[in-house]
């Protein structure tokens, strides 16, 4: 697993057209910052899939380096900071929902997780990718369920089983492939005119 992230690392400096003649300062550091974010999207997933649960600490990792992206963006890149204050906003919300949630019920929301994935996303790959990230997400889900549905008509299964095993799907993995996928596939249309 650790060749493919390599691999993965590789793919994304030739994507960003990374070479001897095109390295500076504002390309390293944009480097830096997609494999930190690459690195947020494996750590998320694979935690996810092992745990069942989006790791508090992944998801305040990935607010921190959304941030401090979101300065890059604007100190040394002249980008505007109006919809990045906007992103900043969502993560007020939904931090502070996390917090009435933590209090109220005692313990961690999954859904809240989800939800600060899906901010970190969006600063990092952009609107349009996100969106496309959720969409194919679900269709993956979908087609998980139908099968798993098939499957338990055919064995004739208890419905108690049936609930159980949907509350074991760990949607921020697919939502972690998704996105790596869908991040990967726009590059390649955009950076080869196909």
């Amino acid at each position: 697993m650790k060749f493919y992230r390599g691999l993965l690392f590789v793919l994304l400096a030739i994507l960003m057209k990374i070479n001897v003649e095109t390295i500076t300062v504002a390309v390293i550091i944009k480097y830096s910052f997609m494999v930190l974010y690459v690195t947020f999207i494996f750590l998320m997933a694979g935690i996810d899939k092992e745990n069942l649960k989006i790791d508090k600490l992944v998801s305040i990792y990935g607010i921190v380096i959304a941030i401090l992206y979101i300065i890059n963006l604007y100190r040394i890149e002249q980008i505007s900071i109006y919809k990045n204050a906007i992103y900043l906003i969502f993560y007020i919300i939904v931090l502070i929902l996390d917090t009435i949630t933590l209090k109220r019920y005692a313990k961690d929301s999954y859904t809240i997780g989800i939800l600060l994935t899906v901010i970190t996303m969006a600063i990092f790959t952009g609107e349009y990718i996100t969106a496309s990230t959720i969409i194919f997400t679900l269709i993956i889900l979908f087609f998980y369920m139908l099968i798993y549905k098939l499957k338990q008509i055919k064995s004739r299964r208890k419905r108690q089983t049936q609930a159980n095993s949907l509350k074991q799907l760990s949607i921020g993995f697919y939502l972690g492939v998704a996105n790596i996928i869908m991040f990967l596939l726009v590059s390649v249309i955009s950076n080869y005119n196909l």
